[in-house]
């Protein structure tokens, strides 16, 4: 549209001055018609603020007068997730203010039916603390024993989202953020572009089954290239994926629209081909060779964190994972747990709907699992599963995780306004897209301040709720601290909703709980298949 408005303004200029020279003076009076438009098209494309304004001149004017309409019609055009909250009216509107820094208050008090069935919240304390006495900066030290270089982490990052389903000025503007706030930057499975290297930000170098930026030729794994890959001083973590919550068991895609030569190269493909990773890896076939894998890649990064991403499928087969742990001693340094409602650019309807376990169900199993097996002291737990605001991290700690990772909001920080059009390449604010003329619309310079604003106020907002409960560590909040209506007259703690299970309760057969017996027994260390021969010989 920048194009399109060049040639209007050109094109009613030339007309005004030759309707006025050749036909009649009065025609010059077209100039107030047109002259504040191409003014006003002139500042739109020129100022760096608003992405969609410099992409679309004037016509990207409407997006904002909706804006201003959106509390008087969003009753009629909700939209709610899991906990029956409108994402555009509460969840965006939060991101949007706190990554502008203006006022971060709502009027007239709870936005939600709080007598409604699905509604949570949190118990405060008659003894609050002071949350400014409270350090904002919160970390947690992620490597263990085996760990020479560990990595203190904030406990709010940028989650998983590659150089090709974003565009470069996305990536550079989110790293900028991280770098200037202090918090690290996934980079996806689509391997290191310039964009997460220039900012200097702190990067969980993530590896999926396609090994982008760590394979040979022939897309196998490469333990000269990943070595050279995780020599770079910002690589500070790194993390394999299993799978994914938005398409678990379905390999990554990247159409070919997308697939830039720059991008062919990254990841070692040919360019303009639809990029379509395998649903499994070929590097290891079972948990026991994935926990000598897991060592093998911390001693060719030199001792550097490294963790495992995956979306909770058959209950036994992390379970498995837990015992092949249990019997080598070999234990990653973090686990990301993501749920099965996480966003992508480009998947199946029927993975994104009806595939992967829950994020509250899938965080709340792992935390148990590595307490029954007594893993729990050994490994960090990262959670990702639509976290946006502070009370979101507050839930998540509550169910087990000690830091939380987040992708939509970030993505809203920088300006999305979620048109749906990701895998299209007609991304219009520039976020998801690799058309040229697009991403010249969004300013990294501006946005990654935002990126930084929105992290710096939510883990603020975090820490007030943290007091509010009259706490002073994350780690202290428990699962009774969170409430769930389960019906008009009925509220369960999530203590009742999620029981937790004794420590060290799944290390032998006799003292495992009924509810988790079957998945113990069907759970085989040296398969990821359950061994469902054992399970129905007892």
């Amino acid at each position: 549209m920048r194009n399109e408005f060049i040639v209007f303004a050109v094109f009613s200029t030339a007309i005004t001055l030759v309707l006025g020279y050749w036909i009649h003076p009065y025609w010059y009076a077209l100039g107030l018609l047109f002259g504040p438009l191409i003014a006003m098209g002139i500042y739109d494309m020129v100022q760096k603020k608003h992405a969609i304004m410099r992409n679309f001149p004037i016509l990207g004017r409407g997006r904002y007068v909706m804006e201003e309409w959106r509390p008087k019609l969003y009753q009629y055009f909700i939209e709610s997730d899991t906990n029956g909250m409108p994402i555009n009216r509460v969840d965006r509107s939060v991101v949007y203010r706190r990554a502008k820094h203006v006022l971060d208050t709502s009027p007239f008090g709870t936005q939600m039916d709080v007598y409604s069935e699905g509604y949570e919240w949190m118990n405060h304390s008659i003894g609050a603390l002071d949350a400014h006495a409270i350090n904002t900066d919160l970390r947690i030290k992620i490597g263990g024993p085996d760990c020479s270089q560990p990595y203190s982490c904030s406990v709010l990052n940028v989650s998983a989202m590659s150089y090709g389903s974003l565009s470069k000025a996305a990536i550079e503007a989110l790293n900028g953020g991280a770098a200037q706030g202090g918090f690290a930057h996934n980079t996806g499975e689509g391997g290191i572009s310039p964009y997460h290297l220039n900012p200097g930000g702190d990067l969980i170098y993530q590896i999926g089954t396609g090994y982008f930026g760590s394979c040979d030729k022939k897309g196998n794994f490469s333990e000269t290239a990943f070595a050279e890959q995780t020599a770079r001083p910002s690589v500070k973590m790194v993390e394999v994926k299993l799978s994914q919550g938005a398409k678990p068991g379905h390999g990554g895609i990247l159409p070919g629209k997308k697939n830039t030569p720059e991008i062919a190269k990254i990841r070692g493909v040919e360019q303009g081909v639809d990029v379509l990773s395998p649903p499994y890896h070929r590097a290891f076939s079972n948990p026991k060779e994935m926990l000598v894998f897991l060592n093998r890649l911390r001693e060719l990064s030199g001792g550097k964190p490294i963790g495992i991403k995956l979306c909770v499928g058959h209950r036994s087969e992390f379970l498995a994972i837990c015992k092949a742990m249990q019997t080598t001693q070999i234990y990653p340094d973090f686990i990301s747990v993501d749920g099965a409602e996480g966003g992508t650019g480009a998947a199946p309807i029927e993975f994104s709907d009806s595939v992967g376990m829950p994020f509250r169900e899938g965080l709340a199993f792992v935390h148990d699992a590595l307490v029954g097996f007594g893993l729990r002291e050994h490994i960090k737990i990262m959670a990702a599963g639509k976290i946006i605001t502070g009370f979101h991290m507050f839930r998540a700690m509550a169910l087990g995780a000690d830091v939380c990772m987040s992708a939509r909001a970030m993505m809203l920080a920088l300006g999305c306004i979620q048109a749906l059009e990701c895998n299209k390449n007609s991304c219009p604010t520039g976020v998801a897209t690799q058309d040229p003329e697009l991403v010249a619309g969004l300013v990294v310079a501006d946005k990654r301040k935002r990126v930084a604003s929105f992290h710096r106020e939510t883990v603020e907002s975090f820490v007030e709720l943290l007091a509010a409960a009259g706490l002073n560590d994350p780690g202290l909040v428990t699962r009774q601290h969170i409430l769930r209506r389960v019906s008009m007259n009925q509220v369960n703690s999530y203590q009742d909703v999620f029981p937790g299970i004794p420590p060290n309760s799944l290390q032998q057969e006799d003292t495992v709980p009924a509810s988790w017996l079957n998945d113990w027994r069907a759970a085989d260390p040296s398969s990821f298949t359950p061994n469902m021969k054992k399970l129905l010989s007892y």
